[in-house]
């Protein structure tokens, strides 16, 4: 089985979102995804893209992504977060995550970036695992904090 790794296209925005609601499903979250293909497309591949994406293709087909932007980091400058790494369950365990890995940090190299950055559920060993194999520090001492849009709104709305 020949895998090719490349830069996403528009093309692949409905193959993108399979993925992405597979992960959600996964990492049991099945109504978390709130964007459509649409939101995705106009995201990615408008006038001024929000992300940068690369896809696993295997038998005309995409079987793996992963997506990434830039952010700023006070401490070290330019760095890249890494979104999300996904490979279609039936294509785990080939090697495709290194291959899409691999990418992410050539990319990251070759923007400049400082840091990659991403964060892994403390349930999913095996992507854990992965991730310290390839010299990745998992900080389990840091958490995770966010405003959903509910969130937003009564943090606005608050007058405590």
């Amino acid at each position: 089985m020949e895998i090719k790794i490349r830069i996403a296209e528009k093309k692949d925005v409905e193959s993108m979102y399979r993925l992405i609601k597979e992960l959600a499903l996964f990492e049991k979250e099945p109504d978390a995804v709130k964007i459509s293909e649409a939101d995705l497309e106009k995201a990615g591949f408008g006038a001024q893209p929000l992300y940068h994406c690369f896809v696993a293709e295997a038998e005309e087909q995409i079987i793996g992504m992963a997506l990434v932007y830039p952010r700023y980091s006070t401490w070290q400058g330019p760095v890249i977060h890494l979104e999300d790494l996904i490979v279609t369950q039936s294509y785990r365990g080939k090697g495709l995550g290194s291959k899409l890995l691999d990418a992410v940090v050539a990319y990251g190299k070759e923007q400049g970036v400082r840091r990659i950055s991403w964060e892994v559920l403390d349930w999913n060993e095996p992507a854990i695992k992965f991730y310290e194999s390839k010299g990745a520090n998992v900080m389990r001492d840091w958490d995770v904090v966010q405003l959903d849009q509910k969130g937003i709104e009564n943090y606005l709305t608050y007058k405590g």
